[in-house]
């Protein structure tokens, strides 16, 4: 269990204290105290690895197969010794522009906390020193744990909005430069980037859109084992997550957008090159034509026999092709 159990510790007024290594132990000593809780912090557990945990907490089944299958959605469920969340931490790669989504399970209830680990996005560790450092934060409880591990999701969520911001940025300067496609641009790498970029959104929609529901149960103040107290906190992480929402939808609707602008800037380009492909086409098809009908093998044709017929019609076929590139040229087909 060393490598699984990250942190565990018993938090007494707030502060940080020894006690019992024995779960059951330090759980006791913190129901008997009355103002001291214990917080467990596993990274991704076995089943062998939780079933002790989940017996001595005594933690509701379902919830245990939640936690240790995880690809899980984000949500909140009550069962009758405790209260168990589902929270999906986001990261950003810079180096190859994707986002990453992690599971962070929560299990709190009569004097206990119980985190579980999936990924590497998760701010449990920046939380918990964090709260370290406020013992008139800590000593709320649980409910403080609860609190300040969303609230610093949720932030963390509107960070990574901030960085999509930037490459929706670039791919909107990708698109629109005077060349269509930036310099030495390939529309087809336009295209892929644009796409994938909007997978890029639909993952973290998909970590933030759901939590939009549990997060309102807490800030209504009507769920067991989250102190009254705290609901105008929950408030506050509903009103940053509202607004974290609010920049991926926008994010989404305008890499619709950009998308429709470069396909329909391709199909301009398209037209284009045929317009110029069938200018060339035309000039080519002059001299073509004329040379085609004094190739003709017949013994009575008009200027045959006169000196200057071959110079002449050198130069019909020249002034012809010249007269329809003037023409191309000044309708902008060339």
């Amino acid at each position: 269990m060393r490598g699984v159990i990250v942190d565990s510790a018993i938090y007494r007024g707030g502060r940080r204290t020894t006690g019992p290594l024995d779960l059951s132990d330090a759980l006791a000593e913190c129901r008997a105290s009355g103002d001291a809780f214990v917080w467990v912090g596993l990274y991704e557990p076995t089943e062998t690895e939780f079933d002790h945990v989940a017996d001595e907490f005594a933690l509701h089944p379902l919830a245990v197969e939640d936690a240790l299958k995880a690809h899980q959605r984000p949500k909140l469920e009550v069962y009758d010794d405790s209260l168990f969340m589902v929270l999906k931490p986001v990261g950003y790669e810079p180096e190859s522009d994707r986002v990453v989504a992690d599971e962070l399970m929560i299990f709190i209830g009569n004097s206990f906390v119980v985190t579980v680990r999936h990924g590497e996005s998760s701010p449990l560790a920046q939380v918990r020193r964090h709260l370290e450092a406020m013992p008139e934060v800590l000593q709320k409880g649980p409910t403080a744990v609860l609190y300040a591990i969303s609230d610093a999701v949720v932030d963390h969520y509107i960070d990574v909005a901030g960085e999509l911001q930037v490459d929706l940025e670039e791919l909107e300067t990708a698109v629109f430069a005077p060349s269509g496609n930036g310099p030495g641009g390939d529309p087809k790498s336009t295209a892929a980037r644009i796409y994938t970029a909007k997978r890029q959104v639909l993952e973290f929609r998909r970590a933030s859109g759901p939590l939009t529901a549990p997060v309102s149960r807490l800030a209504a103040g009507t769920v067991p084992f989250v102190h009254e107290a705290a609901r105008p906190f929950f408030r506050d992480v509903s009103d940053h997550l509202a607004r974290a929402n609010e920049q991926v939808e926008g994010l989404d609707r305008l890499l619709s957008d950009v998308l429709s602008a470069h396909l329909a800037q391709m199909g301009v380009r398209q037209n284009d090159d045929m317009r110029k492909i069938s200018a060339w086409a035309a000039m080519a098809a002059v001299p073509t034509m004329v040379a085609g009908i004094y190739g003709m093998n017949f013994e009575h044709m008009p200027e045959l026999g006169r000196v200057w017929a071959y110079p002449a019609v050198i130069l019909l076929m020249t002034g012809v092709v010249l007269g329809l590139h003037r023409l191309f040229k000044r309708r902008g087909w060339l």
